[in-house]
């Protein structure tokens, strides 16, 4: 587990794919887990350790995940992330080019629970959500373009589902299009950086992910 931020009130680790931020019916150790034991043995702490669980990423993709060590932290972000005060980009790369080299999306989702999936339309449907994201081209090797994605709202496999209905799925991302898996099983999309003003002390916090340890990653950065 690899620790990017913490102070008394918040902190914040850098998921790899694979990993579930919180339990499920796999049964598989959560990242949540993996970080209430990282507090107890680092801290000494008796007991049960408090840790809140703010928001989740797709088992499949990696990056930044938050979490509040204290109920004051939580109380206080579940209201941000509500409210779109917390600013999340992320890093995608995507086999097609997408028709211009930068826009913004916007799409009404609806949410198939038993496949796991949603769905874009560009129209509202009954139980749709809006989805919203901007996006821009920002690097490039021969095969494959690297999009920075500002996520707007925040919906069921949002950006998994509006790249692949602009013609751009994730590489990677055989759910929503995409030719073929990547050998690791994720897909390549990245929690790049979150901003957002301290729950306590109120100062702005920026931090960014490392990037994968993946020659394609290294190299569509420009190394």
């Amino acid at each position: 587990m690899q620790v990017v931020y913490e102070d008394n009130h918040v902190i914040i680790v850098n998921k790899q794919s694979g990993e579930i931020v919180q339990g499920d019916k796999t049964g598989d150790t959560p990242l949540s887990d993996i970080v209430k034991a990282y507090l107890k043995e680092e801290y000494a702490k008796p007991g049960n350790v408090f840790l809140g669980v703010v928001h989740r990423l797709d088992r499949p993709v990696s990056g930044l995940v938050i979490f509040a060590k204290t109920s004051k932290a939580l109380e206080r972000l579940n209201w941000m992330f509500a409210n779109g005060e917390v600013h999340k980009t992320y890093w995608a790369i995507t086999k097609n080019v997408p028709p211009q080299i930068e826009g913004k999306l916007e799409h009404w989702l609806v949410r198939n629970e038993k496949q796991n999936k949603s769905y874009a339309y560009t129209k509202e449907k009954p139980g749709a959500k809006k989805a919203v994201l901007k996006y821009r081209l920002i690097g490039k090797t021969d095969n494959y373009n690297l999009l920075e994605i500002e996520l707007l709202t925040g919906r069921h496999h949002q950006i998994r589902c509006q790249l692949a209905a602009m013609g751009c799925p994730i590489k990677g991302d055989l759910k929503y299009g995409a030719k073929r898996s990547n050998p690791d099983g994720s897909i390549s999309l990245l929690a790049r950086r979150m901003e957002f003003v301290h729950p306590v002390s109120k100062e702005t916090i920026t931090v960014e992910a490392p990037l994968p340890n993946d020659n394609l990653w290294q190299t569509i950065n420009g190394g």
